[in-house]
C-alpha cells in the first residue's frame, strides 16, 4: 500500500512540474526605451548591464553569426563571377573550378608523408585508407588556396562591395600609467599584454609581440601587464623580477621579458638574480628588490585591473582596447592594427 501511495505523489509531482503554470512568465515586447533589456516591476535592467562580463562571448557568437553568412555570401559571388567568364560557356560551377582554378592542383606522396609527420600520426596508423583520406584533405585545402587566388585575381578587376557589418571586438579603457613600453607615447595604435612569464602560451605571445615590432617599429607602441597566474608557483616571483629590471631601464626589463620567455625553466629566484646580472643589472640593487618583493603591490594591482576589463587567462592582448583572447595567428593583429593606423 505504501508503494501505491509513493507512487501517486509521484506522479502528481511530476504533473505539477509539467504545469504550464510553473514556468517563468517572461513577457517579449518592445522596449519602451533605447539600451533597455527588461524591467522587474519599476526596476530596469540595461544592455550593458546585461553584456557586462560577457563581452568576449557575444564578440565570439556574433562572429561565428558573420563568418556562416560571409561563407555563404562568399559562394554566391563566386557563382556570379563564374557566371561571367566568357570560358564557362555549358560548363557547371565545378567543372569550371576544375578545369580554369585548380586544374594543377595535385598531391604528392612527399606531400602525404610530410603530413603523416607534422601531424605526428603513429605508423601503426597509416594505411592505404588514411592516406588516400589525407589526399583528399590536402587536394580540398590546396583548392581552397587556388579559389581565393583566383577571387584575388578577379577582384582587381572587378569592385565587389560588401555591406554585410563586422562585429567589433570588446574594447576597454587601460590605464597604462607606468607600466612597461616600448615606442612613442604618441604613437596611433598601443597594443597592451597581459602576460605570465611561466606561461607556455605566453611564450608565444611574446613572438606574436616580435613580430609586430619588427613589422610596424615606432608606428606601434608595446605595454606589459603583469597577470601571474596562481597556478604557476614562479611566476609572481618572475613579475617582480621584471619590474626590477624595469627600474633601471626599460630596455633591461625588456631583456629580461624575452631572456625568460626563451626559457622558462629558469624563473626561480637564483637564475632570476644571474639572468639579470649576465644582462647588464646592477646586481646588488635588483637583488634587493627582488628580495624584498618591492613590486608585488604593483603586480598585484596589475591583476586586479586585469579583472576589471575582463582579462580571464594569458596571454590577453588589447590594441586601442580592442580585446584579443590567446596567441592568435599574427594576420589576427594586423587585420586590427591596420584598421587602426587607416583611421
Amino acid at each position: 500500500m505504501r508503494n501505491v501511495v509513493l507512487l501517486a505523489l509521484l506522479a502528481f509531482v511530476v504533473a505539477a512540474c509539467s504545469d504550464s503554470t510553473s514556468k517563468p512568465q517572461f513577457n517579449f515586447k518592445q522596449a519602451p526605451k533605447e539600451g533597455l533589456a527588461a524591467k522587474v516591476g519599476d526596476t530596469e535592467i540595461t544592455n550593458a548591464q546585461m553584456s557586462d562580463g560577457i563581452e568576449s562571448e557575444i564578440y565570439e557568437a556574433e562572429q561565428k553569426l558573420f563568418e556562416i553568412r560571409f561563407n555563404k555570401l562568399k559562394g554566391l559571388i563566386i557563382e556570379k563571377m563564374i557566371e561571367s567568364d566568357p570560358r564557362k560557356a555549358n560548363l557547371s560551377a565545378d567543372e569550371f573550378l576544375n578545369k580554369y582554378i585548380s586544374k594543377d592542383v595535385a598531391i604528392s606522396e612527399k606531400e602525404i608523408d610530410a603530413f603523416i609527420k607534422d601531424q605526428n600520426i603513429p605508423a601503426e596508423h597509416i594505411n592505404p585508407q588514411i592516406r588516400e583520406k589525407i589526399k583528399s584533405y590536402l587536394e580540398m585545402e590546396r583548392k581552397k588556396e587556388s579559389v581565393d587566388k583566383w577571387i584575388a585575381e578577379q577582384t582587381k578587376k572587378t569592385n565587389v562591395d560588401i555591406y554585410l557589418t563586422k562585429p567589433r571586438r570588446p574594447s576597454f579603457e587601460i590605464n597604462i600609467g607606468d607600466a612597461p613600453s616600448v615606442g612613442s607615447k604618441d604613437a596611433k595604435v598601443t597594443v597592451v599584454e597581459f602576460s605570465d612569464f611561466q606561461c607556455p602560451f605566453c611564450a608565444k605571445g611574446a613572438d606574436i609581440i616580435h613580430g609586430l615590432k619588427k613589422k610596424y617599429g615606432s608606428k606601434v607602441r608595446f605595454v606589459f601587464k603583469n597577470f601571474p597566474l596562481p597556478f604557476h608557483n614562479q611566476a609572481e616571483g618572475a613579475a617582480v623580477a621584471g619590474l626590477c629590471a624595469n627600474e633601471q631601464s626599460t630596455d633591461l626589463f625588456w631583456k629580461l621579458h624575452d631572456s625568460m620567455f626563451a626559457d622558462q625553466t629558469k624563473l626561480d629566484v637564483d637564475s632570476l638574480k644571474a639572468t639579470a646580472k649576465k644582462l647588464g643589472a646592477k646586481a646588488d640593487q635588483f637583488n634587493k628588490c627582488l628580495d624584498e618583493n618591492k613590486y608585488l603591490a604593483k603586480v598585484q594591482s596589475d591583476m586586479e585591473e586585469g579583472r576589471k576589463i575582463k582579462v580571464k587567462s594569458t596571454p590577453t592582448f588589447f590594441i586601442n582596447g580592442q580585446l584579443i583572447n590567446g596567441a592568435q595567428p599574427l594576420d589576427v593583429f594586423t587585420e586590427i592594427i591596420d584598421e587602426e593606423l587607416s583611421n
